[in-house]
């Protein structure tokens, strides 16, 4: 991993890093909080992995995704600085769960080299966490509604609004692109286990939590 190599060695290509990590069977090892390769950004795909390596990856990103198990996993998490990554959420929830964060199911979708842009004012705070930071959430305002532009695995071009909880995972894993975490975003007086957030914090909205705990929800 990239945390175990010596800093002063000479960078192996791309396509050998991920040649290696595909020797293994199994998810791919999730990088944690700390290791750098979470916070130096990546760098644009442009061919570096042939078809045959990129659907292997992409094939690799999503059985980690569903293995950890969670609903968007970027290329960066398994150590890889390449701006590649995968969402997929069944939504599993409540219908009250539904209604207030507007999670809904969202398809297996592979994002190459994506951004996004805010449309409107709205910017809903609700917990989130990160397979790079296990065992944690805090609550994240977010843009509501994103316009996200990328390519598919297909070197197709997306150009696409995504709205409520899919908006959150778009932003969520491009930001991990751009060397960010939630926390990097998130109100830190929010900041609970994952067992306190079960127990104290599972209402649908984090009102109560707010108050609580003493932070300020936007508007």
């Amino acid at each position: 991993m990239a945390s175990e190599r010596d800093r002063s060695a000479p960078r192996i290509p791309l396509s050998d890093l991920v040649e290696e990590l595909l020797d293994h069977e199994g998810p791919l090892p999730i990088v944690a909080a700390g290791d750098p390769v979470l916070r130096r950004g990546t760098e644009p795909f442009d061919g570096q992995l042939d078809p045959g390596l990129l659907a292997r990856f992409v094939a690799a990103l999503r059985a980690t995704m569903h293995a950890a198990p969670g609903v968007g996993l970027a290329a960066p998490q398994v150590g890889v600085p390449l701006r590649i990554a995968v969402i997929e959420d069944p939504a599993p929830v409540s219908d009250e769960v539904r209604l207030a964060r507007g999670r809904v199911p969202q398809p297996f979708r592979v994002l190459v080299n994506p951004s996004y842009e805010g449309i409107g004012p709205g910017r809903p705070a609700f917990f989130e966490g990160c397979l790079s930071v296990p065992g944690w959430q805090a609550v994240v305002a977010r843009h509501d509604e994103v316009r996200l532009t990328a390519l598919d695995e297909h070197g197709e071009t997306v150009d696409e609004v995504f709205r409520g909880w899919p908006a959150r995972i778009v932003q969520h894993e491009t930001d991990h692109l751009d060397g960010m975490l939630y926390l990097d975003r998130a109100e830190l007086r929010s900041l609970s286990s994952n067992q306190a957030a079960a127990e104290l914090w599972s209402q649908p909205t984090p009102e109560h939590a707010a108050e609580a705990l003493g932070f300020t929800l936007p508007d």
